[in-house]
């Protein structure tokens, strides 16, 4: 798919078929998101790949939507920030780091008719228990990944004029 193409199909996904991920696209997925860049190419991220079937209760743990559990697949993409950069005024990069990943992910996952959908208003706490995260692992997204069920919704943006400037605010 063109890339133009590709971002104006993607969409946020509240509704997934039952159909398994094939492992070959979920590698294809999962390398999208590793060649992603980050700064001074630290990588500072880790994902996590869930298997949903049978972990009902588990994922219903984390994210309380009914339409989440229909997911055949949950990744959760971690913030390791002891091996993110700093600037020199003290911005901390990973969470940019960690969103350029999951966008690869996205994207890719699009690319291949798979739907996704970037949830941030997850319970942390119950993440870091049901995925076992060690302290240095902060859980950053979670994303449901799967073969859409509900059809896509026309896209609402704010025109370019009220985005982008040039030359000075």
């Amino acid at each position: 798919m063109e890339f133009a193409e590709l971002v104006k199909q993607r969409y946020s996904v509240r509704g997934y078929q039952s159909t398994p991920v094939e492992e070959e696209k979920l590698n294809q997925v999962l390398e999208a998101a590793r060649l992603a860049p980050t700064a001074v190419n630290r990588q500072p991220f880790q994902l996590i790949v869930v298997h949903t079937e049978g972990r009902e209760a588990d994922m219903q743990r984390i994210y309380h939507r009914e339409w989440f559990l229909s997911a055949p697949l949950v990744i959760c993409a971690c913030a390791v920030r002891a091996e993110g950069w700093t600037r020199a005024d003290g911005k901390d990069y990973t969470d940019v780091d960690v969103a350029i990943v999951v966008d690869h992910l996205t994207l890719a996952a699009a690319d291949l008719g798979l739907g996704t959908c970037w949830v941030g208003s997850f319970d942390r706490d119950a993440v870091i228990d049901v995925l076992k995260l060690p302290a240095e692992a902060e859980p950053l997204v979670i994303l449901p990944i799967g073969y859409a069920a509900d059809p896509p919704r026309p896209k609402e943006r704010k025109p370019l004029a009220e985005l982008v400037r040039y030359k000075h605010w």
